[in-house]
């Protein structure tokens, strides 16, 4: 049996399908819902879920915000695992049956370190992690959209208590196809919680309250502020997805926030339909997640998820460029590859620089990890390698690089230590439109530059190994210097017209060449 996992910023919840139905476990005391609180006590054991609420020091909440940042003592991943441990003792309870098996989800916007985090998290509170699930697909999956009709194209807007995450996806021969997601780690209930209590001169637990009272908040000013921030994210998911408010069958609505009548009147407006309410939004994830784990173990057939992943991955290329392997918005799983060479001769080794982002040079993204691979020296652009990304269905990246020659292969899977805050996210996503013309000439700047450090030296060889008349000879030595003035200037358009002066003069001299040789 496999168990699926919401855990959750505010409050986590298990379960498991049972005679072909998805079932959440309630605790000792009844409850379904686990509030995702750590309390340490000066002595003793920590102590999870509603107990630990009662407690003002000492208590962690919202440690999903902080997952695949290093922590003090104890690290997000096992604050994380203390609660997963608590869902595990629940489960275990309610079926009279170990269970070491589950599907965990994770909001869709998650990058490589949360993902890899999560499945830690996992795998510390005793499970085997079968799957790390997106939180729009398991919503998609308990409102049951699989019985839609063919090519619909459905909307999940999911708020939740630390959370935001928005997705378009299509349904088509019982397969969700993700076309693009997009989301903030970092904006949630709380934010709005923090937002009326700041309002209100208020404390935080009584702003909680306060949100449930539609009249209050359906006023206040700081609230709806919160919610525009998920304007943008909307339009840009819809963007990304090539469609069209108009286009969409369904949107749905997932998570405690969405009760407020002002982010269902906000959802209204943004896709211009009302939104589908049919599911408990604080269990809906929950439900999918279980549904998935059905499909894994074999009790729930004919329904396929496929996933994308959220940012561009690639590596460091010659003049420190940002090539892409795997573009964002691919369906996971996946597998790309390319082959590289040596820049210099004779080096007998090459530095795999491991990139995320969406910009075009590599110093404007992040570096997930690095590694040296090495190979057999061999004259400059000579030697073979062969490097593949491999990102599984969790989202997780494994890297392959294989000297050609040898078939020597080194593999790698990316458990990135790179601290990237979702603000950060927001601004790659940002950045990389507001840049792009510029980003795409500091582009097409180092390829040229790439093509002026290969194309002068062997320029230079032609003409020691030629016997070239004076008057050729001071052109083509005049159009070497042309090109390296204009490339000292960082000039892109006198660069690329100064290359094609020497490549269109030194044309014959290639050809003597290579017949001399």
């Amino acid at each position: 049996m496999i168990v699926g996992i919401d855990l959750g910023t505010t409050n986590s919840l298990i379960g498991a399908m049972d005679s072909g139905f998805p079932v959440l476990f309630a605790d000792a005391e009844g409850h379904r819902l686990t509030p995702s609180a750590v309390y340490f006590p000066d002595q003793g054991d920590a102590v999870v879920g509603r107990v630990a609420l009662a407690h003002r020091e000492n208590v962690i909440l919202s440690v999903k915000r902080s997952m695949g940042q290093s922590g003090g003592k104890p690290s997000p991943e096992e604050v994380s695992a203390l609660i997963l441990k608590k869902l595990k003792a629940d489960a275990e309870r309610a079926l009279g049956q170990p269970v070491d098996r589950a599907v965990i989800t994770v909001p869709a916007y998650f990058n490589d370190a949360q993902r890899a985090a999560t499945k830690r998290a996992g795998e510390l509170a005793g499970f085997t992690v079968e799957r790390l699930l997106a939180e729009p697909t398991a919503a998609a999956l308990a409102y049951g959209l699989d019985r839609l009709g063919e090519k619909s194209k459905i909307v999940v807007y999911d708020l939740g208590g630390g959370t935001f995450d928005v997705s378009v996806l299509e349904l088509s021969g019982g397969v969700f196809h993700v076309l693009s997601t997009n989301g903030d780690t970092r904006l949630g209930g709380d934010d709005l919680d923090a937002a009326l209590a700041a309002e209100c001169g208020i404390a935080i637990f009584e702003a909680a309250e306060l949100k449930k009272d539609p009249s209050s908040v359906r006023t206040s000013k700081s609230a709806l502020a919160i919610i525009e921030r998920t304007r943008a994210l909307c339009r840009r998911s819809l963007h990304d997805a090539g469609l069209e408010a108009k286009d969409i069958d369904e949107v749905i609505v997932v998570g405690g926030v969405t009760r407020m009548p002002l982010v269902r009147d906000f959802v209204r407006d943004v896709f211009g339909r009302e939104p589908n309410v049919s599911q408990h939004p604080d269990e809906a994830v929950a439900l999918g997640a279980v549904i998935q784990a059905g499909i894994l173990d074999g009790s729930v057939q004919n329904v396929t998820l496929l996933d994308v992943t959220p940012l561009s991955l690639g590596l460091e290329t010659f003049g420190g460029l940002m090539n892409v392997l795997i573009p964002r918005n691919t369906t996971i799983p996946c597998k790309a590859g390319e082959m590289f060479t040596n820049a210099a001769a004779n080096q007998a080794s090459m530095r795999i620089s491991v990139l995320q982002g969406e910009r075009e040079m590599a110093k404007d993204n992040w570096r997930l990890g690095e590694f040296d691979l090495p190979f057999v020296p061999a004259p400059r652009g000579q030697a073979r390698v062969g490097v593949q990304f491999e990102l599984d269905a969790n989202g997780l990246l494994h890297v392959l690089a294989r000297d050609v020659a040898t078939g020597l292969d080194t593999r790698v899977e990316i458990r990135s230590a790179v601290e990237v805050s979702d603000e950060a996210v927001e601004k790659m996503l940002a950045d990389s439109l507001e840049h792009a013309f510029e980003d795409m000439d500091d582009r097409q700047f180092a390829e040229a530059c790439v093509k002026a450090d290969e194309m002068l030296p062997a320029v230079d060889t032609a003409l020691q190994l030629l016997e070239v008349n004076p008057a050729e000879r001071e052109v083509i030595e005049g159009l070497v210097k042309k090109v390296e003035r204009a490339k000292e200037a960082r000039s892109l358009q006198k660069l690329k017209s100064a290359l094609n002066e020497l490549d269109k003069e030194t044309e014959p001299l290639a050809v003597r060449l290579i017949e001399k040789l």
